[in-house]
């Protein structure tokens, strides 16, 4: 028999994947140089906590360095660990929720640079400085409206006084946080700029570090000399109701497991919650909650082939899929077959629209049963 005949995918998949997730590292360094065009004479660093927003930081931050980013972002410590020894000494790597109790010695040995986001925090680093008879580097984050990360109005005061009376602590610059960047209209964005002004005259001499991926989209007052994208190096539109700049750097394609052709009045997948109406062409897929795919897709999400959009039928379950193929010639797909969850017919905010969700969830949920392709 032909390969066609036998349905035959183009390459096994490793170890018995569920499918393909490819990760396009150029259109990554693409997406770096745009945004980095956009704030010079500013610098732009990059966000790769949560593994790199889930594509795997080791590569994603090497591919970055190698396009000339040298301050990568990450949330907590243990990630920022994990990272050091896989990248040039070069490369500054810095702490956003700064650092729990007991952990200052870690961060200062490892050379991390971690963002203070309170008088303790300071007051802690600040100890661990005088203890190593060093002078540690830090960031101060205020917080100017968020309500979730930084050194609050009521504190300012008093570590501006510890600022002058101590030289122990290199501070690099001060940043905050957008709350509503992804919208331009939002009138917080201009109060939290404001606030940031407001701030960088209390402690005077001190850089501002202020955009994050929509920051950069709201112009040059913003950006400061550091910005900070995250979702927009990953190819996730940085701007609500506006077309995304970015490029696409992901894509996902799911293994067919089985196919069907069922009767009028069949029920499909758990709970049965889903009854044909008239005779119809099944396809399940390797993939389910358990590897990214949202619960809540079922009755309102869909894959393609080809160009074509196969709606899910049932359940989302947790390790496979159930899609409606009638629209597509008998035969077309069979075990192996690769349907398109991610790629040129559904991007990242289609899906996360479908899920009721954002496309900064999908991104970082995606999970770790499909072979990963970097190109």
């Amino acid at each position: 028999m032909n390969r066609q005949a036998l349905h035959v995918p183009d390459r096994q998949m490793e170890g018995g994947a569920s499918g393909y997730l490819t990760i396009d590292l150029a259109a990554l360094r693409r997406n770096y140089r745009k945004l980095s065009a956009m704030v010079a004479p500013a610098m732009a660093a990059a966000v790769v906590k949560a593994d790199a927003y889930g594509l795997g930081s080791q590569p994603v931050s090497s591919a970055l360095h190698a396009e000339g980013c040298r301050h990568l972002f990450v949330a907590h410590l243990v990630e920022a660990v994990k990272l050091r020894p896989l990248l040039p000494s070069d490369t500054q790597i810095f702490v956003l929720n700064g650092l729990q109790p007991e952990t200052e010695i870690t961060c200062a040995e490892a050379d991390i640079v971690p963002v203070l986001n309170s008088l303790e925090q300071f007051r802690r680093w600040s100890l661990t400085a005088r203890k190593l008879g060093r002078v540690l580097p830090a960031v101060l984050q205020f917080d100017t409206g968020m309500s979730r990360l930084g050194v609050p109005p009521e504190e300012r005061t008093a570590l501006a006084a510890e600022l002058e009376g101590g030289g122990n602590i290199e501070i690099l610059f001060i940043m905050s946080h957008l709350a509503c960047a992804d919208e331009a209209d939002n009138r917080q964005n201009a109060e939290q700029l404001g606030e940031i002004g407001r701030i960088a005259a209390e402690f005077p001499g001190l850089s501002v570090c202020f955009a994050n991926s929509g920051g950069i989209f709201l112009g040059d007052d913003y950006h400061g000399v550091l910005s900070r994208p995250g979702i927009a190096l990953y190819g996730g539109a940085p701007m609500a109701g506006t077309p995304n700049p970015m490029e696409p750097v992901v894509r996902l394609d799911v293994a067919v497991i089985q196919t069907r052709t069922v009767p009028t009045g069949t029920r499909v997948g758990y709970g049965g919650a889903h009854v044909t109406s008239v005779e119809t062409k099944l396809a399940t897929i390797a993939a389910g909650y358990a590897d990214g795919l949202p619960r809540c897709l079922g009755h309102r999400g869909a894959v393609f082939y080809e160009g074509v959009r196969l709606p899910i039928v049932g359940r989302v379950s947790m390790d496979s899929i159930t899609v409606d193929i009638t629209a597509l010639p008998d035969g077309t797909l069979a075990l192996g077959s690769l349907v398109e969850v991610l790629g040129p017919n559904q991007t990242l905010e289609d899906l996360a629209e479908a899920a009721g969700t954002i496309s900064y969830e999908i991104l970082t949920s995606l999970g770790r049963r499909y072979e990963r392709r970097y190109r």
